[in-house]
């Protein structure tokens, strides 16, 4: 990590940019595989199953038999922590539903909003160099709450065509049992214009590699509804003198092995915090499995040394985080002042991992600075809202005045007859 010593704000903005991609040869290549798989279906995505992930499938859906075995390849104590992690997010999320309220805006004259769950969605796991299981826990628990007809699973298969057996006991544990071996923007594409296998969806959910995240985008243009546009996982952590340096080295590294284009940033008042997490940083590094990835990752990241607490806080607005930790002493106080984040962890015994997994929160959050528009997933990314309206005779004439101006107003006759007819009629 770079460290920066009191930048001023035209330095600043430089360093809250995030890792720049050129992205034109990206897009040809991923609309070369959309094109090919909305014309040739499931003959497209055995070819690219083929290709991209180095298997020959003739059949890509798990059967009922896989899942069932699933369970008895996994220990007792990983079936229990995914059942606890279930009945967190459970928990956390069924908490999110509202009940339908009957407004009366003028006598006679009563609206509603109503939650529908969206029919047919469609969910993406990645399995590249993790199988997140964890995040079908994430999204198969609120499409389940909001009451979503059809759910169905794509995640690519190992060398030997077969998926993590944790992915499979998630999946059956949320009650999601159309399950397909297929990744990568084949995956997207499958759900997004159907094939003979996998069915057609209205909206697509999931985290993915570049491609993936491209694809997401891409399919927009044709109709098909994204939980949010998403890049590499982030960290920034927001510190002072009473944070721990190893544990803010941790949180870091927890990001930075995600993968080789995830960025993690620590801000601080504290020069002498900086040394000490710098020291953490290079301990902790040398016994993780996943020690290249890190460090690819830490060279893209950076650490700043600011003023004062309200600079921070300025800073980290600006950056708007996928995640953020705040090991302050004054954590709530300072969260307060907090408007751009995906998900914030306050104190220093609130790592992010345990978002990651099981604390109840979601972790399908905002990523590359669309922390300051977008929200992360919930039961109402999985919902559309419909309003209702309807009116007694008497809150027609009550408001028909009202309406008949405007429309006049407006130059929209035809509107103004809709009410006068009936008040005529009256």
């Amino acid at each position: 990590m770079k460290t920066y010593f009191y930048p001023n704000i035209e330095e600043r903005k430089q360093l809250l940019l995030r890792p720049a991609f050129d992205t034109s040869l990206l897009q040809e290549k991923v609309k070369t595989v959309l094109n090919e798989v909305k014309l040739n279906g499931d003959t497209a995505v055995k070819k690219f199953t083929q290709e991209f992930d180095g298997v020959s499938l003739n059949d890509f859906s798990v059967s009922e038999k896989e899942i069932r075995e699933a369970a008895a390849l996994l220990s007792n104590e990983l079936k229990q922590a995914i059942q606890q992690a279930e009945k967190n997010i459970t928990t956390f999320h069924k908490q999110q539903i509202s009940n339908v309220e009957v407004i009366e805006t003028m006598p006679g004259v009563k609206c509603w909003r109503k939650s529908i769950g969206i029919e047919k969605v469609g969910l993406y796991i990645p399995g590249g160099t993790a199988p997140l299981f964890s995040t079908i826990l994430m999204l198969g628990i609120p499409a389940q709450i909001a009451g979503c007809k059809e759910i169905i699973l794509c995640t690519p298969p190992d060398k030997n065509g077969k998926l993590h057996p944790a992915i499979l006991f998630a999946a059956q544990l949320v009650g999601i049992t159309k399950v397909f071996k297929i990744g990568g923007v084949q995956a997207i594409a499958a759900m997004a214009f159907g094939t003979a296998t996998v069915p057609k969806v209205y909206k697509i959910f999931g985290p993915g590699n570049q491609y993936v995240t491209c694809a997401k985008q891409l399919i927009q243009q044709d109709g098909i509804a994204i939980d949010m546009p998403a890049g590499p996982s982030e960290v920034c952590v927001l510190a002072d003198d009473s944070a721990v340096a190893g544990f803010i080295a941790a949180d870091l590294l927890s990001q930075a092995e995600h993968g080789v284009d995830s960025q993690v940033l620590l801000v601080t008042c504290s020069e002498t915090l900086v040394k000490s997490v710098e020291g953490e940083l290079k301990k902790q590094l040398e016994s993780l499995p996943r020690k290249n990835i890190a460090q690819k990752a830490l060279e893209n990241s950076k650490s700043i040394v600011v003023k004062n607490i309200d600079e921070a806080i300025e800073l980290v607005n600006e950056y708007a985080a996928e995640h953020l930790i705040i090991s302050c002493k004054d954590d709530e106080a300072i969260a307060e002042k907090i408007v751009n984040a995906g998900s914030i962890f306050l104190g220093n015994y609130s790592p992010e991992s345990v978002g990651d997994y099981a604390s109840g929160t979601n972790h399908t959050l905002p990523t590359n600075g669309f922390a300051k528009a977008y929200s992360g997933v919930s039961v109402d990314s999985f919902v559309k809202k419909i309003t209702y309206q309807k009116l007694t005779q008497q809150g027609l004439q009550n408001i028909s005045k009202t309406v008949e101006l405007m429309a006049e107003a407006e130059g929209l006759d035809a509107h103004k007859n809709a009410v006068s007819i009936r008040i005529k009629n009256l």
